[in-house]
């Protein structure tokens, strides 16, 4: 099912349209609460029902303990967007339904996760993270808390390109996963939307940061968001050109063949490091290439967590 973008004015319109629409069919929900676990033993006594004996520990011990298990049947789930300069790329895509860049594509698609957690009454929350923690809000599950998130997205995309290159921002992604981790106090899903642009120096402590998640026992996705042609590509006219770096606004003049090969081959190199590590940490990591749009990215991850889930 293929979607006319540029037709939605608005995130809560887009998102409705989306979760009432194509996601009508789901036979159940892409996101699940966490399930029962074992929190720790405490002493039998006299009168109570033996049914969480701990049997095993019977035999080793010759004494009775109880089982105490945490229930966590609602699902909590934050919301991670990388609002630095970087993911205003490519800066006409600011705002643009069609073409969108890689924060308009993660801003619609939080605003569509947040209708489908709603209308499966699990709580959410959004963080925005740079150079560190910008905003972070707690997790709820109305639509008047929906609301209040939608318009967070929404100033976001009324970002100015031009004035955000005067005034780049960096991302220390993570020095802000970390602190997601300590600020979230109960078992969560953290969905990330990033494009991971950090130095090799930098890319050990990102990890980091998400096995950090893990160790917390939050479930962690992250939405590697990156423009294919632009970025992983470096799909340039061979002509004289001037680069801005986003973040630094810096400025260089090249020639596009010079570099392209050198430039290719560290970029799958970093997104090659970045999933390998993902997937041995146990986090679900989602390329995203902003260039096929939503309904050719996200849709069909949704339906396939959806399956298999």
């Amino acid at each position: 099912m293929i979607f006319e973008l540029e037709k939605y004015k608005s995130l809560d319109f887009f998102a409705r349209q989306i979760v009432e629409g194509f996601l009508i069919g789901l036979h159940r929900s892409p996101f699940h609460g966490f399930s029962v676990e074992f929190a720790e033993h405490r002493q039998y006594t006299v009168g109570e029902s033996t049914r969480n004996i701990d049997w095993k520990l019977y035999g080793r011990t010759n004494k009775l303990f109880l089982k105490r298990f945490e229930e966590e049947t609602n699902l909590r789930c934050q919301l991670v967007i990388d609002h630095s300069s970087s993911m205003l790329l490519p800066i006409e895509g600011q705002g643009d339904l069609a073409h969108p860049n890689k924060l308009t594509f993660s801003c619609y698609a939080a605003a569509v996760l947040s209708e489908l957690l709603l209308k499966q009454r699990d709580a959410f929350g959004v963080t925005l993270i740079s150079n560190g923690i910008d905003l972070q809000t707690d997790c709820h599950s109305s639509r008047v808390h929906q609301k209040y998130i939608l318009e967070i997205l929404e100033k976001e995309l009324r970002t100015d390109p031009k004035k955000a290159i005067q005034t780049p921002s960096t991302t220390h992604i993570a020095e802000a996963l970390h602190l997601t981790a300590e600020r979230l106090h109960r078992r969560s899903l953290v969905v990330i939307f990033t494009d991971a642009l950090v130095t090799p120096d930098d890319r050990d402590p990102m990890m980091d940061a998400l096995r950090h998640l893990r160790h917390c026992k939050h479930e962690v996705i992250l939405f590697h968001t990156l423009h294919q042609g632009q970025e992983i590509e470096f799909d340039y006219p061979n002509r004289p050109t001037e680069f801005v770096d986003l973040e630094s606004g810096r400025h260089i003049k090249l020639l596009p063949s010079e570099v392209a090969d050198r430039y290719t081959s560290l970029m799958h190199q970093m997104t090659s490091d970045i999933k390998l590590h993902a997937i041995r940490y146990h986090v679900d990591y989602q390329p995203i290439n902003t260039q096929l749009g939503f309904d050719q990215v996200m849709l069909p991850f949704l339906l396939k967590r959806n399956k298999h889930g």
